[in-house]
């Protein structure tokens, strides 16, 4: 007799299909929204320029890529998610060992050069655009978030190493790393500096021959240790002697798990290793370590004390990533209370009669599916078109053009990760809401996807770190040039769709349009009071960066609409009928509160700085 077999005879017939949902549902997998992915990024974030400046990229390549991406992330990566989430990394004699399959799944990975995807050809990558690399890891991360971080991480050491290393630097590793033979992590913080870097203690002695000896202590190390490839390249941040006290004596250092040759052999191990990893709320499958370096043999990264500036190319290009994963785990959640909505009976359908009926035909349930799903349509596009924006800005001719798509990726950065995953950890909420009290139950898998969610906000700086840095150093560029030139996008769509005359689109450019005057009430504001009342302007950061993320992903879901408009009556009429639907929803039910979130930014701090701990219920 099987297991379940012998489950379902002592839970007795009255629970049994009880238990076949919950079984159903944990069993359910991941399936690759490749239309939805494609529409986002070749016509609403514009990845068809590309074509242009990347060779090799068109319409068949992207599709292609896709596809084959689309395969391995449901048929290798999704399968190993739970196994992930209930078994864990472990630690064993001062060695990671990844969740058994792990290792498999990485080569498979490997092999198949998705992590070349974007890298230089000069280093044996396909050079491809960026956009496309982040099209897939989205797939990559909801079929398995805790994997996806692993070579997620080592794409920035790639391009932390391509934009600042030495030619040697370049030659001996990167190769290495865009193969997939070796995987790259960062390490940042320790225990007494969290994200104030200024507080950085670990230190670079020169051992006379050309290079250093790291000492000290990183925590919140992401794949710091595990068995899946033959070395490990750890970026690290650390001063040297006589260092300016700070940031600017920060420098950037790379130190190998495994000592390398000047041939690239690999030789004795080096003097760093994980004394613990973290026991987390989520991605459990993904091993957070705390590393130690004991004398490790380094080299330097860069110009000295300019670590943390050479540190930003690597944080920046993660950052997307993180925001993707933001799109990526909702996307999970959402199609797993979808299956859900359609399986569980109960009540009557308030459109046909039926009883029971499934609970998709129940209004407030089809509310939060579409919820969820404008959403994640709104927080894609917005991730992807940065991810464009940041090709067009390394390739496009003219220079005038190039840097106005550095701008705007710039502006959108801080918004793609901090939108995106305050995004994702709603829409693994409602999904948990969607399946009711079954949510809450370990066993239907749920619940895994809400845990995962929640550190995206928390890791790769803080979402309040990125309102802070799009309300101070992102405003300031061209004294809110970067925002100027988004709303005069903005209000372009909103002519073309009141050109159209379009009964269902016109209300979303009003909403649009009203939302634009909350942006520049609250654009203003911010402007002048940064320069003299910086508490103000740090108050009201977080709610302006939800402003403009609101905003911008409005924008989105109405360009698509715009289109969507264009192609009613074809063969596939209800899935853009849903396009338009989408747009309107988030337009009535998010736009319509931007003037609510510009109140929030203008009301300043004087609230704030009168409150003592006390005031707030501390002893202390």
């Amino acid at each position: 007799m099987s297991p379940d077999r012998y489950r379902l005879a002592a839970i007795g017939s009255d629970k049994l299909l009880f238990w076949a949902a919950r079984t159903r549902i944990n069993r359910m997998t991941f399936t690759p929204p490749l239309r939805e992915i494609a529409f986002a990024l070749t016509e609403i974030a514009g990845a068809r320029r590309l074509q242009q400046t990347h060779p090799g990229f068109d319409d068949e390549t992207l599709t292609a890529v896709l596809d084959a991406g689309g395969r391995l992330a449901r048929d290798v990566l999704a399968p190993l998610n739970r196994a992930g989430d209930e078994i864990g990394a472990r630690i064993e004699n001062g060695r990671v060992r990844a969740v058994p399959g792990f290792a498999e799944a990485y080569r498979a990975f490997a092999e198949g050069g998705w992590n070349a995807l974007a890298a230089d050809p000069d280093h044996g990558g396909q050079g491809l655009p960026k956009a496309l690399e982040i099209a897939v890891y989205e797939m990559m991360h909801s079929a398995n978030m805790a994997f996806g971080l692993c070579p997620m991480l080592t794409q920035g050491a790639i391009e932390a190493l391509s934009a600042h290393g030495t030619e040697r630097q370049k030659t001996l590793y990167l190769p290495k790393l865009v193969s997939g033979e070796w995987t790259g992590t960062m390490n940042l913080t320790e225990p007494q500096a969290g994200s104030d870097l200024a507080a950085l203690r670990t230190r670079a002695e020169p051992d006379g021959n050309g290079f250093y000896r790291l000492t000290g202590q990183k925590i919140f190390i992401t794949w710091g240790d595990h068995d899946m490839a033959d070395n490990i390249l750890h970026l690290v941040l650390a001063r040297m002697p006589g260092a300016p006290d700070g940031t600017r004596g920060v420098s950037l250092f790379l130190s190998a798990k495994r000592l390398v040759g000047d041939d690239g052999t690999l030789g004795a191990a080096n003097d760093l290793g994980p004394t613990g990893i973290e026991h987390k709320l989520g991605i459990h499958g993904s091993p957070t370590c705390t590393m130690a370096y004991n004398g490790a043999c380094a080299e330097l990264v860069g110009v000295e004390n300019q670590g943390l500036a050479h540190m930003f190319t690597m944080m920046n290009a993660a950052r997307l990533q993180v925001g993707t994963q933001g799109v990526a785990i909702a996307e999970r959640a959402y199609q797993q209370a979808l299956a859900f909505s359609l399986e569980r009976r109960q009540g009557k359908s308030a459109w046909t009669g039926e009883y029971p009926a499934p609970i998709f035909d129940h209004p407030d349930v089809r509310r939060m599916l579409m919820s969820m799903k404008a959403r994640i349509e709104a927080a894609r596009a917005i991730c992807l078109s940065t991810a464009v924006a940041a090709d067009l800005a390394k390739a496009l001719p003219d220079g005038a053009e190039r840097d106005r798509a550095k701008l705007r990726e710039e502006l959108f950065t801080p918004i793609a990760k901090a939108w995106s995953t305050d995004a994702g950890v709603e829409v693994a909420s409602i999904a948990l809401q969607v399946h009711g009290g079954m949510g809450f139950i370990e066993e239907t898998g749920a619940a895994q996807h809400y845990r995962d969610a929640r550190i995206a906000p928390i890791y790769e700086g803080t979402n309040g770190i990125q309102a802070i840095d799009l309300a101070g150093r992102k405003l300031a560029l061209g004294n809110g040039q970067a925002v100027r030139e988004l709303v005069d996008d903005i209000l372009r769509t909103c002519a073309e769709i009141e050109r159209t005359g379009n009964e269902w689109l016109l209300p979303v450019a009003a909403r649009l349009r009203g939302s634009i005057a909350a942006v520049r009430d609250a654009t203003g504001w911010l402007i002048e009071r940064r320069g003299h009342a910086q508490p103000d302007a740090l108050a009201g950061a977080t709610a302006y960066l939800k402003l403009l993320g609101d905003v911008a992903g409005g924008w989105m879901l109405a360009k698509g609409a715009l289109i969507a408009a264009n192609h009613l009556g074809d063969d596939d009429d209800k899935w853009w009928r849903t396009r338009i639907g989408l747009a309107r929803l988030f337009a009535e039910s998010v736009l319509a509160g931007a003037p609510a979130l510009a109140a929030g930014v203008m009301m300043g701090a004087n609230d704030l700085s009168a409150t003592t701990p006390q005031a707030l219920g501390s002893s202390a």
